[in-house]
């Protein structure tokens, strides 16, 4: 694959829809579940065996066999039981692909575009960014070494953003947890869908109250 545009694909400039959402943390820290960093940290570190547990087996199947992501898709669907969880996961992956679409050549990326477009696919986020990547050339560990990434990210920007941590502060914690994502990706990049699993429903539960909160700087 072309380095340069894996970079890309995981700047945060490009515009992905990824910063709209907490992955429940919002929710978690109103409810005054994520009170010191040491929370925080344990808060990040499931939700990376959750994206590592629960994401990648959708995520290396459609990388796999892009032509069969309608069936990843319907099955991601099915498994994401939260409701805010599953409008997160498919809001982002329309956001995703709709600018991979507008952005990159490849006709793959065009026609799932299309698809989701139509409706003829859900466009959950996982599945839709393992086909993403194979069209542009990277490998299944780049996709998902780059999803670990960005799942991590994403929750250090929002604890940012929801005052419960500094940049810098953020960004130490990103880099503690650099070790684990290794771990979570030597342990998950080889789950099939029929693996998939749900290791923290605790975050589910918090996510779920979401569209109950009193205010809301997120999605999700």
């Amino acid at each position: 694959m072309r380095p340069f545009l894996l970079l890309q694909l995981g700047d945060s400039a490009f515009p992905a829809g990824g910063f709209a959402h907490s992955a429940g943390l919002e929710a978690s820290a109103q409810l005054g579940e994520v009170p010191t960093t040491a929370s925080l940290q344990a808060f990040c570190e499931q939700i990376l065996w959750q994206a590592g547990l629960g994401a990648l087996p959708f995520l290396r199947a459609s990388h796999r066999d892009p032509r069969e992501i309608g069936s990843h898709d319907a099955r991601c669907h099915a498994f994401l039981t939260s409701h805010v969880q599953s409008r997160g996961s498919r809001t982002q992956g329309r956001a995703f692909v709709a600018t991979s679409a507008r952005v990159l050549d490849e006709a793959e990326v065009a026609e799932l575009d299309r698809q989701v477009r139509k409706r003829e696919i859900h466009g959950h986020h996982a599945p839709i960014f393992g086909a993403v990547l194979r069209a542009v050339g990277a490998s299944l560990e780049e996709a998902q070494r780059l999803y670990l990434h960005l799942a991590l990210r994403g929750v250090t920007s929002a604890a940012v953003r929801l005052g419960l941590l500094g940049p810098h502060e953020a960004q130490r914690l990103q880099r503690a947890l650099a070790p684990l994502s290794e771990q979570v990706l030597a342990a998950c990049a080889e789950r099939d869908i029929d693996e998939a699993a749900q290791p923290a429903p605790l975050l589910d539960l918090f996510g779920t109250l979401h569209d109950r909160l009193y205010a809301r700087l997120f999605l999700s």
